[in-house]
Protein backbone atom coordinates (compact mmCIF):
# COMPACT_ATOMS: atom_id res chain seq x y z
CA UNK A 1 0.00 0.00 0.00
CA UNK A 2 1.34 3.41 -0.97
CA UNK A 3 1.36 6.36 1.48
CA UNK A 4 -1.36 7.99 -0.61
CA UNK A 5 -3.57 4.91 -0.40
CA UNK A 6 -2.94 4.60 3.34
CA UNK A 7 -4.05 8.19 3.89
CA UNK A 8 -7.16 7.71 1.76
CA UNK A 9 -8.03 4.60 3.75
CA UNK A 10 -7.68 6.46 7.07
CA UNK A 11 -9.80 9.35 5.80
CA UNK A 12 -12.47 6.94 4.58
CA UNK A 13 -12.54 5.23 7.99
CA UNK A 14 -12.86 8.61 9.72
CA UNK A 15 -15.67 9.64 7.37
CA UNK A 16 -17.55 6.42 8.13
CA UNK A 17 -16.99 6.88 11.87
CA UNK A 18 -18.35 10.44 11.86
CA UNK A 19 -21.38 9.49 9.76
CA UNK A 20 -22.24 6.87 12.35
CA UNK A 21 -21.27 8.70 15.56
CA UNK A 22 -21.25 12.46 14.98
CA UNK A 23 -22.46 13.55 11.52
CA UNK A 24 -22.46 17.19 12.65
CA UNK A 25 -18.66 17.18 12.35
CA UNK A 26 -18.58 15.89 8.77
CA UNK A 27 -18.47 19.43 7.25
CA UNK A 28 -15.28 20.08 9.24
CA UNK A 29 -13.27 17.49 7.28
CA UNK A 30 -12.84 19.59 4.08
CA UNK A 31 -11.57 22.47 6.23
CA UNK A 32 -8.92 20.23 7.77
CA UNK A 33 -7.92 18.99 4.32
CA UNK A 34 -7.54 22.59 3.12
CA UNK A 35 -5.24 23.21 6.07
CA UNK A 36 -3.33 20.02 5.21
CA UNK A 37 -2.46 21.47 1.80
CA UNK A 38 -1.09 24.67 3.34
CA UNK A 39 1.03 22.80 5.89
CA UNK A 40 2.31 20.33 3.30
CA UNK A 41 3.25 23.25 1.03
CA UNK A 42 5.27 24.73 3.89
CA UNK A 43 6.89 21.37 4.62
CA UNK A 44 5.43 21.21 8.14
CA UNK A 45 3.75 17.87 7.42
CA UNK A 46 4.34 15.26 4.76
CA UNK A 47 2.21 15.51 1.63
CA UNK A 48 0.57 12.18 2.52
CA UNK A 49 -0.19 13.12 6.13
CA UNK A 50 -3.26 14.83 7.51
CA UNK A 51 -4.17 16.79 10.61
CA UNK A 52 -7.27 14.62 10.85
CA UNK A 53 -5.10 11.69 11.94
CA UNK A 54 -3.35 13.72 14.64
CA UNK A 55 -6.38 14.54 16.75
CA UNK A 56 -8.82 12.14 18.41
CA UNK A 57 -12.39 12.43 17.16
CA UNK A 58 -13.90 10.49 20.03
CA UNK A 59 -14.44 12.42 23.27
CA UNK A 60 -11.79 11.40 25.81
CA UNK A 61 -11.89 11.32 29.60
CA UNK A 62 -8.54 10.66 31.30
CA UNK A 63 -8.26 9.50 34.92
CA UNK A 64 -4.77 10.17 36.30
CA UNK A 65 -3.19 10.46 39.72
CA UNK A 66 -1.30 8.79 42.53
CA UNK A 67 -1.22 5.12 43.46
CA UNK A 68 -4.20 3.90 45.53
CA UNK A 69 -6.04 7.20 45.05
CA UNK A 70 -9.19 5.35 43.97
CA UNK A 71 -8.99 5.99 40.21
CA UNK A 72 -10.11 2.52 39.17
CA UNK A 73 -12.75 2.37 41.89
CA UNK A 74 -14.21 5.63 40.63
CA UNK A 75 -14.29 4.36 37.04
CA UNK A 76 -15.88 1.07 38.04
CA UNK A 77 -18.53 2.98 39.96
CA UNK A 78 -19.27 5.42 37.17
CA UNK A 79 -19.42 2.73 34.46
CA UNK A 80 -21.46 0.37 36.60
CA UNK A 81 -19.13 -2.55 35.90
CA UNK A 82 -16.09 -3.90 37.74
CA UNK A 83 -13.70 -3.65 34.80
CA UNK A 84 -10.60 -2.51 36.63
CA UNK A 85 -8.82 -4.20 39.52
CA UNK A 86 -8.65 -2.14 42.69
CA UNK A 87 -6.58 -2.18 45.86
CA UNK A 88 -4.33 -0.21 48.18
CA UNK A 89 -1.23 -1.26 46.26
CA UNK A 90 -0.41 -0.82 42.57
CA UNK A 91 -2.62 -3.33 40.76
CA UNK A 92 -1.98 -2.31 37.16
CA UNK A 93 1.05 -0.74 35.54
CA UNK A 94 -0.55 -0.12 32.14
CA UNK A 95 -2.71 2.59 30.66
CA UNK A 96 -6.14 1.04 30.10
CA UNK A 97 -8.32 2.42 27.33
CA UNK A 98 -12.02 1.67 27.81
CA UNK A 99 -14.48 2.15 24.97
CA UNK A 100 -17.91 0.89 23.97
CA UNK A 101 -18.13 -2.53 22.39
CA UNK A 102 -20.69 -5.17 21.47
CA UNK A 103 -19.71 -7.11 24.59
CA UNK A 104 -17.90 -6.43 27.84
CA UNK A 105 -14.28 -7.63 27.78
CA UNK A 106 -12.65 -7.73 31.19
CA UNK A 107 -9.78 -9.61 29.57
CA UNK A 108 -7.78 -6.83 27.96
CA UNK A 109 -6.76 -6.66 24.34
CA UNK A 110 -3.05 -5.90 23.76
CA UNK A 111 -1.60 -2.44 23.15
CA UNK A 112 -1.14 -3.29 19.47
CA UNK A 113 -4.92 -2.92 19.10
CA UNK A 114 -4.49 0.78 19.92
CA UNK A 115 -1.13 1.47 18.29
CA UNK A 116 -2.21 0.18 14.85
CA UNK A 117 -5.73 1.66 14.64
CA UNK A 118 -5.90 5.29 13.39
CA UNK A 119 -9.33 5.74 14.96
CA UNK A 120 -7.82 5.66 18.44
CA UNK A 121 -5.76 8.44 20.06
CA UNK A 122 -2.72 6.17 20.41
CA UNK A 123 -2.20 5.54 16.72
CA UNK A 124 1.53 4.89 16.16
CA UNK A 125 2.33 5.97 19.71
CA UNK A 126 5.04 3.28 19.70
CA UNK A 127 7.06 5.54 17.39
CA UNK A 128 6.85 8.37 19.94
CA UNK A 129 7.88 6.06 22.78
CA UNK A 130 10.83 4.89 20.72
CA UNK A 131 12.00 8.50 20.32
CA UNK A 132 12.27 9.05 24.07
CA UNK A 133 13.28 5.52 25.07
CA UNK A 134 15.15 3.48 22.48
CA UNK A 135 13.92 -0.11 22.28
CA UNK A 136 10.69 0.55 24.20
CA UNK A 137 8.56 1.16 21.13
CA UNK A 138 8.44 -2.57 20.36
CA UNK A 139 7.17 -3.22 23.90
CA UNK A 140 3.90 -1.33 23.39
CA UNK A 141 1.91 -4.15 25.00
CA UNK A 142 3.68 -3.34 28.28
CA UNK A 143 2.24 0.17 28.22
CA UNK A 144 -1.27 -0.05 26.80
CA UNK A 145 -4.29 -2.31 26.88
CA UNK A 146 -7.85 -2.05 25.57
CA UNK A 147 -11.08 -3.10 27.26
CA UNK A 148 -14.62 -2.81 25.93
CA UNK A 149 -17.90 -2.31 27.78
CA UNK A 150 -21.39 -2.78 26.42
CA UNK A 151 -22.89 -0.34 28.93
CA UNK A 152 -24.57 2.92 27.90
CA UNK A 153 -22.07 5.22 29.61
CA UNK A 154 -19.24 4.31 27.23
CA UNK A 155 -21.16 5.11 24.06
CA UNK A 156 -19.43 7.85 22.11
CA UNK A 157 -16.60 8.21 24.64
CA UNK A 158 -13.17 6.84 25.48
CA UNK A 159 -12.01 6.50 29.08
CA UNK A 160 -8.34 6.14 30.01
CA UNK A 161 -7.30 4.73 33.38
CA UNK A 162 -3.65 5.34 34.21
CA UNK A 163 -1.13 3.69 36.51
CA UNK A 164 -0.04 5.70 39.52
CA UNK A 165 2.69 8.36 39.69
CA UNK A 166 4.30 7.91 43.08
CA UNK A 167 7.64 6.65 41.75
CA UNK A 168 10.49 9.10 42.19
CA UNK A 169 11.98 8.42 38.79
CA UNK A 170 9.32 7.78 36.17
CA UNK A 171 10.28 6.24 32.87
CA UNK A 172 10.43 8.82 30.13
CA UNK A 173 8.23 6.61 27.96
CA UNK A 174 5.46 6.67 30.58
CA UNK A 175 5.70 10.44 30.92
CA UNK A 176 5.47 10.77 27.14
CA UNK A 177 2.20 8.84 27.26
CA UNK A 178 0.93 11.05 30.09
CA UNK A 179 1.69 14.21 28.12
CA UNK A 180 0.00 12.70 25.07
CA UNK A 181 -3.11 11.82 27.08
CA UNK A 182 -3.40 15.23 28.76
CA UNK A 183 -2.95 16.95 25.40
CA UNK A 184 -5.71 15.01 23.65
CA UNK A 185 -8.28 14.57 26.42
CA UNK A 186 -11.42 16.66 26.74
CA UNK A 187 -11.60 16.09 30.49
CA UNK A 188 -8.72 15.17 32.81
CA UNK A 189 -9.55 13.95 36.32
CA UNK A 190 -6.48 14.09 38.55
CA UNK A 191 -6.95 11.99 41.71
CA UNK A 192 -5.19 12.40 45.04
CA UNK A 193 -5.47 10.26 48.17
CA UNK A 194 -6.95 12.03 51.21
CA UNK A 195 -5.07 9.56 53.41
CA UNK A 196 -1.78 11.01 52.12
CA UNK A 197 -2.51 14.62 51.11
CA UNK A 198 0.84 15.99 52.21
CA UNK A 199 3.11 17.44 49.48
CA UNK A 200 5.76 14.74 49.93
CA UNK A 201 3.49 11.98 48.67
CA UNK A 202 2.10 14.23 45.96
CA UNK A 203 5.30 15.74 44.61
CA UNK A 204 5.62 13.55 41.48
CA UNK A 205 1.99 14.05 40.52
CA UNK A 206 2.30 17.77 41.16
CA UNK A 207 5.38 17.95 38.96
CA UNK A 208 4.08 15.87 36.06
CA UNK A 209 0.35 16.53 36.06
CA UNK A 210 -0.29 19.85 37.75
CA UNK A 211 2.65 22.12 36.91
CA UNK A 212 2.35 21.43 33.18
CA UNK A 213 -1.30 22.48 33.08
CA UNK A 214 -0.78 25.90 34.63
CA UNK A 215 -0.08 27.68 31.35
CA UNK A 216 -2.41 25.63 29.17
CA UNK A 217 -5.08 27.52 27.26
CA UNK A 218 -7.50 24.67 28.02
CA UNK A 219 -6.59 24.27 31.69
CA UNK A 220 -10.29 24.29 32.58
CA UNK A 221 -10.56 20.71 31.36
CA UNK A 222 -8.39 19.53 34.28
CA UNK A 223 -10.25 18.75 37.52
CA UNK A 224 -8.47 17.98 40.80
CA UNK A 225 -10.15 15.40 43.03
CA UNK A 226 -9.31 14.59 46.64
CA UNK A 227 -10.66 11.06 46.96
CA UNK A 228 -11.41 8.88 50.00
CA UNK A 229 -12.22 11.89 52.17
CA UNK A 230 -14.37 9.59 54.33
CA UNK A 231 -11.11 8.78 56.15
CA UNK A 232 -11.16 12.30 57.60
CA UNK A 233 -14.55 11.75 59.25
CA UNK A 234 -13.12 10.30 62.46
CA UNK A 235 -11.26 13.53 63.19
CA UNK A 236 -13.90 15.58 61.39
CA UNK A 237 -11.16 17.63 59.73
CA UNK A 238 -12.20 17.50 56.07
CA UNK A 239 -11.88 21.28 55.65
CA UNK A 240 -8.36 21.30 57.12
CA UNK A 241 -7.19 18.39 54.93
CA UNK A 242 -8.88 19.89 51.88
CA UNK A 243 -7.22 23.26 52.51
CA UNK A 244 -3.77 21.72 52.97
CA UNK A 245 -4.20 19.81 49.73
CA UNK A 246 -5.22 22.95 47.82
CA UNK A 247 -2.22 24.83 49.21
CA UNK A 248 0.11 22.05 48.04
CA UNK A 249 -1.32 22.36 44.53
CA UNK A 250 -1.00 26.14 44.67
CA UNK A 251 2.71 25.73 45.44
CA UNK A 252 3.04 23.92 42.11
CA UNK A 253 1.84 27.14 40.44
CA UNK A 254 -1.87 26.45 40.11
CA UNK A 255 -3.94 29.29 41.55
CA UNK A 256 -7.27 28.45 39.91
CA UNK A 257 -9.17 25.36 38.92
CA UNK A 258 -12.03 23.16 40.04
CA UNK A 259 -11.46 21.07 43.16
CA UNK A 260 -13.64 18.22 44.41
CA UNK A 261 -13.80 16.00 47.49
CA UNK A 262 -15.42 12.57 47.09
CA UNK A 263 -15.38 9.00 48.36
CA UNK A 264 -16.82 5.64 47.32
CA UNK A 265 -19.90 4.73 49.29
CA UNK A 266 -19.36 0.96 49.01
CA UNK A 267 -15.86 1.00 50.50
CA UNK A 268 -16.29 3.96 52.88
CA UNK A 269 -15.55 3.82 56.58
CA UNK A 270 -18.54 3.74 58.88
CA UNK A 271 -19.41 7.26 60.08
CA UNK A 272 -21.25 6.83 63.38
CA UNK A 273 -22.41 10.39 63.92
CA UNK A 274 -25.60 10.97 61.91
CA UNK A 275 -25.06 14.69 61.42
CA UNK A 276 -21.46 14.24 60.38
CA UNK A 277 -22.40 11.43 57.99
CA UNK A 278 -25.11 13.57 56.41
CA UNK A 279 -22.66 16.45 55.95
CA UNK A 280 -20.07 14.20 54.33
CA UNK A 281 -22.63 12.53 52.09
CA UNK A 282 -24.02 15.89 50.97
CA UNK A 283 -20.55 17.10 50.03
CA UNK A 284 -19.78 13.83 48.22
CA UNK A 285 -23.09 13.76 46.31
CA UNK A 286 -22.75 17.39 45.24
CA UNK A 287 -19.20 16.96 43.94
CA UNK A 288 -19.90 13.59 42.29
CA UNK A 289 -22.90 15.10 40.51
CA UNK A 290 -20.69 17.89 39.13
CA UNK A 291 -18.03 15.42 37.98
CA UNK A 292 -20.64 13.23 36.27
CA UNK A 293 -22.08 16.30 34.57
CA UNK A 294 -18.63 17.22 33.26
CA UNK A 295 -18.18 13.69 31.91
CA UNK A 296 -21.58 13.76 30.22
CA UNK A 297 -20.74 17.06 28.53
CA UNK A 298 -17.49 15.93 26.90
CA UNK A 299 -19.24 15.19 23.61
CA UNK A 300 -20.25 18.83 23.33
CA UNK A 301 -16.77 19.93 24.42
CA UNK A 302 -15.17 17.66 21.81
CA UNK A 303 -17.13 19.25 18.95
CA UNK A 304 -16.02 22.72 20.00
CA UNK A 305 -12.44 21.58 20.67
CA UNK A 306 -12.12 20.04 17.21
CA UNK A 307 -13.42 23.16 15.50
CA UNK A 308 -11.50 25.43 17.84
CA UNK A 309 -8.29 23.56 17.10
CA UNK A 310 -8.44 24.85 13.53
CA UNK A 311 -8.54 28.46 14.68
CA UNK A 312 -5.78 27.77 17.21
CA UNK A 313 -3.63 26.25 14.49
CA UNK A 314 -4.03 29.26 12.21
CA UNK A 315 -2.88 31.49 15.08
CA UNK A 316 -0.04 29.12 15.90
CA UNK A 317 1.04 29.06 12.26
CA UNK A 318 1.11 32.84 11.80
CA UNK A 319 2.12 33.82 15.32
CA UNK A 320 4.76 31.19 16.14
CA UNK A 321 5.67 28.82 13.32
CA UNK A 322 6.26 31.31 10.51
CA UNK A 323 8.27 33.74 12.69
CA UNK A 324 10.48 30.86 13.84
CA UNK A 325 11.02 29.78 10.25
CA UNK A 326 11.84 33.34 9.15
CA UNK A 327 14.25 33.75 12.06
CA UNK A 328 15.99 30.45 11.20
CA UNK A 329 16.19 31.45 7.52
CA UNK A 330 17.65 34.86 8.42
CA UNK A 331 20.27 33.22 10.66
CA UNK A 332 21.13 30.77 7.90
CA UNK A 333 21.38 33.59 5.34
CA UNK A 334 23.79 35.60 7.49
CA UNK A 335 26.01 32.63 8.14
CA UNK A 336 26.06 31.58 4.50
CA UNK A 337 26.92 35.10 3.33
CA UNK A 338 29.69 35.29 5.92
CA UNK A 339 30.96 31.89 4.81
CA UNK A 340 30.81 32.95 1.15
CA UNK A 341 32.84 36.06 1.93
CA UNK A 342 35.49 34.00 3.68
CA UNK A 343 35.52 31.41 0.90
CA UNK A 344 35.73 34.11 -1.80
CA UNK A 345 38.64 35.74 0.03
CA UNK A 346 40.42 32.39 0.24
CA UNK A 347 39.96 31.84 -3.50
CA UNK A 348 41.38 35.28 -4.28
CA UNK A 349 44.28 34.63 -1.95
CA UNK A 350 44.85 31.31 -3.69
CA UNK A 351 44.79 33.05 -7.08
CA UNK A 352 47.31 35.62 -5.86
CA UNK A 353 49.58 32.85 -4.61
CA UNK A 354 49.39 31.11 -7.98
CA UNK A 355 50.26 34.36 -9.79
CA UNK A 356 53.25 34.97 -7.55
CA UNK A 357 54.41 31.38 -7.89
CA UNK A 358 54.20 31.33 -11.70
CA UNK A 359 56.08 34.62 -11.88
CA UNK A 360 55.77 37.72 -13.98
CA UNK A 361 53.51 39.60 -11.59
CA UNK A 362 49.91 40.65 -11.93
CA UNK A 363 50.42 42.49 -15.25
CA UNK A 364 51.86 39.40 -16.88
CA UNK A 365 48.94 37.37 -15.57
CA UNK A 366 46.42 39.83 -17.06
CA UNK A 367 48.25 39.73 -20.36
CA UNK A 368 48.15 35.96 -20.32
CA UNK A 369 44.41 35.95 -19.73
CA UNK A 370 43.80 38.15 -22.81
CA UNK A 371 46.40 36.40 -24.94
CA UNK A 372 45.23 35.67 -28.47
CA UNK A 373 42.01 37.56 -27.74
CA UNK A 374 42.32 39.83 -30.84
CA UNK A 375 39.31 39.11 -32.94
CA UNK A 376 38.44 36.06 -30.80
CA UNK A 377 37.38 34.98 -27.38
CA UNK A 378 39.71 35.45 -24.41
CA UNK A 379 39.80 31.73 -23.71
CA UNK A 380 42.23 32.01 -20.81
CA UNK A 381 39.99 34.59 -19.13
CA UNK A 382 36.87 32.50 -19.66
CA UNK A 383 38.61 29.40 -18.40
CA UNK A 384 39.87 31.15 -15.29
CA UNK A 385 36.45 32.66 -14.59
CA UNK A 386 34.76 29.28 -15.03
CA UNK A 387 37.28 27.62 -12.76
CA UNK A 388 36.98 30.23 -10.02
CA UNK A 389 33.20 30.38 -10.38
CA UNK A 390 32.94 26.61 -10.18
CA UNK A 391 35.12 26.49 -7.10
CA UNK A 392 33.13 29.30 -5.49
CA UNK A 393 29.77 27.63 -6.21
CA UNK A 394 31.01 24.27 -4.95
CA UNK A 395 32.10 25.91 -1.73
CA UNK A 396 28.89 27.95 -1.55
CA UNK A 397 26.68 24.86 -1.66
CA UNK A 398 28.85 23.10 0.89
CA UNK A 399 28.56 26.14 3.16
CA UNK A 400 24.78 26.23 2.65
CA UNK A 401 24.50 22.58 3.52
CA UNK A 402 26.78 22.82 6.55
CA UNK A 403 24.93 25.70 8.19
CA UNK A 404 21.51 24.31 7.25
CA UNK A 405 22.27 21.12 9.12
CA UNK A 406 23.65 22.99 12.13
CA UNK A 407 20.61 25.25 12.40
CA UNK A 408 18.15 22.41 11.73
CA UNK A 409 19.44 20.60 14.84
CA UNK A 410 18.18 23.49 16.96
CA UNK A 411 14.66 23.24 15.53
CA UNK A 412 12.01 20.85 16.77
CA UNK A 413 10.52 18.13 14.61
CA UNK A 414 7.46 18.08 16.89
CA UNK A 415 6.25 21.62 17.47
CA UNK A 416 2.88 22.71 18.82
CA UNK A 417 -0.35 20.85 19.46
CA UNK A 418 -0.20 18.69 16.33
CA UNK A 419 3.55 18.07 16.17
CA UNK A 420 4.46 20.23 13.18
CA UNK A 421 7.91 19.51 11.76
CA UNK A 422 9.78 22.82 11.93
CA UNK A 423 13.04 21.10 11.04
CA UNK A 424 11.72 19.67 7.77
CA UNK A 425 10.09 22.99 6.86
CA UNK A 426 13.38 24.82 7.41
CA UNK A 427 15.37 22.30 5.36
CA UNK A 428 12.85 22.73 2.54
CA UNK A 429 13.88 26.39 2.42
CA UNK A 430 17.58 25.54 2.17
CA UNK A 431 17.45 23.26 -0.85
CA UNK A 432 20.01 24.08 -3.53
CA UNK A 433 17.56 25.79 -5.90
CA UNK A 434 16.16 28.12 -3.22
CA UNK A 435 17.67 31.60 -3.13
CA UNK A 436 19.28 32.52 0.16
CA UNK A 437 17.70 35.97 -0.24
CA UNK A 438 14.11 34.63 -0.11
CA UNK A 439 12.42 36.38 2.81
CA UNK A 440 9.26 34.27 2.97
CA UNK A 441 9.23 30.51 3.65
CA UNK A 442 8.55 28.22 0.72
CA UNK A 443 4.82 27.67 0.33
CA UNK A 444 3.84 30.95 1.98
CA UNK A 445 2.48 33.74 -0.17
CA UNK A 446 -0.68 35.43 -1.33
CA UNK A 447 -2.45 32.18 -2.17
CA UNK A 448 -1.67 30.68 1.24
CA UNK A 449 -2.88 33.84 3.00
CA UNK A 450 -6.15 33.73 1.07
CA UNK A 451 -6.54 30.05 1.96
CA UNK A 452 -5.99 30.84 5.65
CA UNK A 453 -8.65 33.57 5.46
CA UNK A 454 -11.09 31.10 3.87
CA UNK A 455 -10.32 28.54 6.60
CA UNK A 456 -11.08 31.10 9.31
CA UNK A 457 -14.36 32.00 7.66
CA UNK A 458 -15.26 28.30 7.40
CA UNK A 459 -14.39 27.83 11.09
CA UNK A 460 -16.84 30.57 12.05
CA UNK A 461 -19.55 28.82 10.04
CA UNK A 462 -18.79 25.51 11.76
CA UNK A 463 -19.04 27.14 15.21
CA UNK A 464 -22.36 28.75 14.32
CA UNK A 465 -23.72 25.42 13.12
CA UNK A 466 -22.73 23.68 16.38
CA UNK A 467 -24.15 26.61 18.37
CA UNK A 468 -27.47 26.08 16.61
CA UNK A 469 -27.53 22.51 17.94
CA UNK A 470 -27.14 23.53 21.58
CA UNK A 471 -28.46 27.08 21.80
CA UNK A 472 -31.59 28.96 20.77
CA UNK A 473 -31.18 32.60 21.85
CA UNK A 474 -34.19 33.80 19.88
CA UNK A 475 -36.43 31.03 21.21
CA UNK A 476 -37.30 29.99 17.66
CA UNK A 477 -37.32 26.27 18.38
CA UNK A 478 -39.42 26.81 21.48
CA UNK A 479 -42.01 28.73 19.44
CA UNK A 480 -42.00 26.09 16.72
CA UNK A 481 -42.50 23.35 19.31
CA UNK A 482 -45.33 25.20 21.06
CA UNK A 483 -48.86 24.23 19.94
CA UNK A 484 -50.77 26.73 17.82
CA UNK A 485 -53.99 28.45 18.94
CA UNK A 486 -56.19 25.81 17.33
CA UNK A 487 -54.26 22.94 18.90
CA UNK A 488 -54.28 24.69 22.28
CA UNK A 489 -58.05 25.14 22.07
CA UNK A 490 -58.53 21.44 21.47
Amino acid sequence: MTPRQALQQRLAALDAHLRAENPNLLPVLPTFRAFDRILAGLGLIDRYESLTTRIPWWPMVAVLGTFSAGKSTFLNGYLGEVLQNTGNQAVDDKFTVICHGPETRKEALPGTALNADPRFPFYRIADEIEKVAAGEGKRIDNYLQLKTLAGPRTKGKIFIDSPGFDADDQRRSVLRLVDHIVELSDLVLVFFDARHPEPGAMQDTLRHLVAKTVNRADARKVCYILNQVDTTAKEDNLEAVFGAWQRAIAQAGLVSGRFYAIYDQRSAVDIQDDGRRARYEARRDHDLAEIHTRINEVEVARAYRIIGSIDSLTKELEGEVLPKLREAMATWRRRVLTGDAVWGALLLALLGTVVQTVGGGFGAFVGWMFENADGGLPLHLIGTAVLLGGLFLAGHFKIRQFFARRIALSLSDRFGDVDLDLRAAFLKNTRFFRSIFAKQPAGWGGRARRAIFAIREATAVHVQRVNDLYTDPAGRRAREAAPGPAAAAE
